[in-house]
């Protein structure tokens, strides 16, 4: 978004990603994005960012909630009460958050879109809890489209397949496992992130000005089956 000319305002748990992050925006924009830390699972936290965002920027045009907690394969009479809060609180509770602070300060023309995953759209064993969040946010994206719609503001979802991304080499463990992710798809290989970050961008655009409510699989071309990450 930054190289397309986007002025940003990122947030992020970890505030050394990003920092890194806004580097390397600034490398490709004329404007350094305004950054901070932020728990998006902690509803005083996300308002401040996004009041201060307002403040800074003067207008806020279009949200990306991408803030999620990645799964871990764990037998269901062995999921714990913080697991599942864990969870749910970032993957779920946090878009809720950042999307009602946001409503009140976007016009018509804006847009969200929200990251939920191929878990949103087939199950895995051993993940319950993770495709319960994603699947759970599918839903409240369609809800919000329908709501917002009337307003003039959209949104959308993307559901990532395997991407090679830091968070995903943490859970998948051995050459055999990103073998099998590999050949888990029709092209033979894992999705880059800039192969979503496309695709997000071509939803905030004025191209996609008639694409509300729709999930976007970024999969390429996963094959139905279930399975889980070892």
């Amino acid at each position: 978004m930054a190289s397309l000319g986007a002025t940003l305002a990122l947030c992020d748990i970890n505030y050394d990603n990003l920092e890194a992050t806004r580097k390397l925006c600034s490398s490709s924009s004329p404007t350094t994005p305004y950054i901070d830390d932020v728990d998006v699972s902690a509803k005083a936290e996300v308002v401040k960012f996004v009041d201060t965002t307002v403040q800074k920027l003067g207008a806020l045009h279009h949200v990306f909630n991408c803030a999620g907690v990645n799964p871990t394969s764990i037998p269901l009479e062995e999921t714990t009460d913080e697991y599942w809060d864990k969870l749910v609180d970032t993957n779920l509770k946090g878009v809720f958050h950042v999307t009602r602070a946001a409503i009140p300060h976007l016009a018509p023309g804006a847009s969200f879109v929200n990251v939920s995953s191929i878990s949103g759209i087939r199950p895995s064993a051993l993940q319950a809890v993770y495709c319960t969040t994603k699947y759970g946010l599918i839903g409240f994206s369609k809800c919000m489209a329908l709501e917002l719609g009337p307003r003039g503001i959209r949104t959308n979802v993307v559901a990532p397949g395997y991407i090679d991304t830091p968070s995903n080499a943490g859970i998948v463990k051995g050459g055999e496992a990103v073998e099998r992710m590999r050949n888990g798809n029709a092209l033979g290989r894992l999705g880059t992130p800039e192969e979503v970050a496309d695709v997000v961008a071509f939803l905030f655009s004025e191209e996609a000005r008639y694409v509300n409510g729709s999930v976007v699989e970024i999969d390429g071309g996963i094959k139905m089956s279930s399975t889980t990450s070892k």
